[in-house]
């Protein structure tokens, strides 16, 4: 589309970039119903670049391209914009993989949407080696892992976790449900921000053979999001399995991952809704394991036979999982490389909400929770207060960490928090805790440090 195209006004808002205009301008009229592309106003185009074309352009989507460095404004805070220089966008401007995957398809997200931390994707496996002088940066500035030296372990063994039975009275106790979930890959396919709806359609074949094969506690029923029912939607809905298309200034929608919504994507749960799988949504696969309260090996364990059994449908359809011993598993944002892993946990601390709300000592936790690289989220994100006292806690860490590693530091930390929860709810003073800790300074961990 390197020319303005003539296309029907319908087809136009069906375009993301129409519904950020819409959003920030109001309707567009035209008449008759018709209006070309790109339109007066497309804020797709205000960083440069042209319409030229691209073969994975659809009619909800069309790629833009940059012949000429982006025209980056003060809004653009992404890892992206600040390693690509000019030098290095005029090395890799013109280098696209195997499958088409080209630079500007993986900074696409990052230039449309100026709000972005990470700012780029991958299409393809091959994209991490081909941009690798633009990528491993911003690797090492979103986890500080310097993939040109170190190597990432991978261990699915949970019988190596330490978790005693005191533990799980323990968490019985405060913990209200355990998740983990991860991203799997199939390699040979393009990752959904580079797929053509031929690879997207193997990859939901792929892996309904997988789905159809599980027994025993995994049994379950897989549902296409475009076939299902009010009420298979409903009960999907209630149970929180349910994903939706991504909005107009989301990463995947800007990357190009939201084309031809809803088709080949699709979720699988088991019988007893604790093990769930969401297809071709962000990656090809986010396995995820749950279950009321906190016994965390028994969710990591099926977790991993979960991410066994895909592993080995991938191997009996001749492919395998996209992995390498330098980055992990691979998937479409490099925010989740490595293990790709976040175990959470939804835990009752009132004691340490009462800090918070009364402003007693609001980054008590936050520090506590640093300590295990762990995270806290109370109802409005970091250093908030938490509805009913019911905190998100999960792991920070996803790459340079074995899976093991990373749930027996959640195990830990949580154990830790649980003690201090205590401890505050018994009556000992947060200073006598905080001098404990060595915690003397909230400097280190207030936003925007």
């Amino acid at each position: 589309m390197g020319a303005a195209a003539t296309i029907e006004l319908a087809e136009v808002k069906k375009l993301p970039q129409y519904q950020i205009y819409k959003k920030n301008n109001g309707e567009i009229t035209a008449e008759p119903e018709q209006l070309t592309v790109p339109f007066a106003g497309d804020p797709y185009l205000q960083y440069g670049g042209a319409y030229l074309g691209d073969p994975k352009d659809t009619p909800d989507f069309k790629y833009v391209t940059w012949t000429a460095y982006p025209k980056f404004s003060e809004k653009h805070g992404s890892l992206m914009r600040k390693h690509l220089t000019e030098v290095l966008f005029e090395d890799l401007k013109d280098k696209k993989t195997g499958k088409g995957y080209t630079l500007s398809n993986t900074i696409h997200t990052g230039v449309v949407n100026t709000h972005l931390g990470v700012g780029m994707t991958a299409g393809d496996e091959e994209a991490y080696d081909l941009f690798k002088p633009l990528i491993y940066p911003i690797i090492k500035g979103w986890h500080g892992y310097d993939a040109y030296t170190q190597k990432h372990p991978t261990d699915l063994d949970p019988s190596k976790l330490v978790f005693t039975e005191a533990q799980r009275e323990k968490f019985a106790q405060y913990v209200v449900s355990t998740r983990i979930r991860a991203a799997r890959n199939i390699s040979g396919f393009s990752l959904p921000p580079g797929a053509t709806a031929v690879e997207r359609a193997g990859v939901e074949k792929v892996l309904k053979e997988t789905f159809a094969k599980l027994d025993g506690e995994l049994k379950g029923t897989y549902y296409e999001l475009g076939s299902l029912t009010k009420e298979q939607t409903d009960f999907l809905h209630g149970r929180g399995f349910l994903f939706q298309l991504p909005g107009p200034s989301s990463l995947l929608t800007g990357a190009g991952a939201s084309r031809s919504w809803p088709d080949n994507r699709g979720i699988f749960h088991n019988d007893a809704h604790t093990a769930l799988a969401w297809v071709n949504e962000e990656d090809h696969c986010r396995i995820i394991s749950m279950e009321l309260e906190g016994n965390i090996p028994s969710v990591f364990t099926r977790f991993c036979k979960l991410s066994t059994a895909i592993k080995a449908s991938a191997e009996s359809n001749g492919a395998k999982l996209m992995w390498n011993e330098t980055l992990g598993f691979l998937g479409t944002c490099p925010s989740n490389l490595g293990t790709g892993l976040r175990a959470s946990v939804m835990i009752k601390l009132e004691a340490f909400n009462k800090l918070i709300e009364t402003k007693t000592d609001p980054y008590l936790l936050d520090y506590v929770c640093a300590g295990y690289e762990l995270q806290p989220r109370g109802s409005n994100g970091e250093f908030s207060a938490a509805i009913g006292s019911k905190f998100d806690v999960s792991n920070k860490q996803r790459i340079g960490f074995s899976e093991v590693d990373l749930v027996q530091k959640m195990i830990n930390g949580v154990d830790k928090v649980i003690d201090l929860e205590r401890r505050l709810t018994a009556g000992e003073s947060h200073l006598k805790i905080r001098e404990e800790l060595g915690f003397t300074s909230d400097v280190s961990i207030k936003p925007g440090h």
